[in-house]
């Protein structure tokens, strides 16, 4: 099966493709084995699978591997897709799970998104924080801002860090983010806030610099 399926992959990066959409795709012929209409599901969403698995595992091969990996259960499990999702989400979801395989297989005792979600009795707010709203839009997608917030992503724990992924980076509503991770919104919501300020945090000293350059500069 999975030899059928790499001819799908023409090759790495220029097979990422956002074109087509849920909407212009056939349920019907993808459950019937439709292997055209599948090649078009892979064109599809290959880019967002991909980016999130680089962004999970920091390696191009091992995202390589889950892509794969994603559309060949896809592939094999089509059948047992009742639409009552998106499609895109049920990817989304097939892809973090082997992901997260993969990273306990590397780290058995560190990897978990089963962490709790309440903030402990007595934690304080860290004291000078950033408002990112004041900042250009230009100076948080520049080269050097996207390279930051991927580091600094990194520090997450893997429970804050795969929110973040699929509500901020990959636009995911709360309710999708809780269908492919299997928890409620208030969870989504919760798990998202602390890492949006773990986030914050990690990026204030840098941003701080940042802003104070530039004021200094302008007077």
């Amino acid at each position: 099966m999975k030899g059928d399926l790499d001819a799908t992959f023409p090759g790495r990066v220029h097979l990422m493709n956002d074109g087509k959409n849920q909407n212009e795709l056939s349920l019907e012929a993808l459950q019937a084995g439709d292997r055209g209409e599948f090649a078009r599901l892979v064109e599809a969403y290959s880019a967002q699978i991909y980016r999130l698995a680089l962004k999970m595992l920091n390696n191009p091969q091992d995202a390589e591997d889950i892509l794969q990996e994603t559309f060949i259960k896809a592939f094999r499990h089509i059948k047992g897709f009742n639409g009552r999702s998106a499609i895109s989400t049920w990817l989304y979801r097939i892809a973090t799970n082997e992901a997260l395989m993969h990273l306990r297989r590397k780290r058995p005792d560190q990897v978990s998104i089963d962490e709790p979600v309440e903030t402990p009795e007595g934690e304080m707010e860290p004291v000078q924080i950033v408002d990112w709203c004041c900042l250009p839009e230009e100076e948080l997608m520049s080269s050097e801002g996207r390279e930051l917030l991927d580091k600094a992503a990194d520090v997450l724990p893997e429970s804050l860090k795969i929110v973040f992924l699929l509500r901020d980076i990959e636009g995911l509503s709360t309710q999708e983010v809780g269908d492919v991770l299997n928890l409620s919104e208030t969870a989504v919501k919760t798990r998202l806030s602390r890492a949006r300020m773990r986030l914050r945090e990690e990026l204030s000293g840098y941003y701080t610099e940042r802003m104070e350059k530039q004021s200094n500069e302008k007077s």
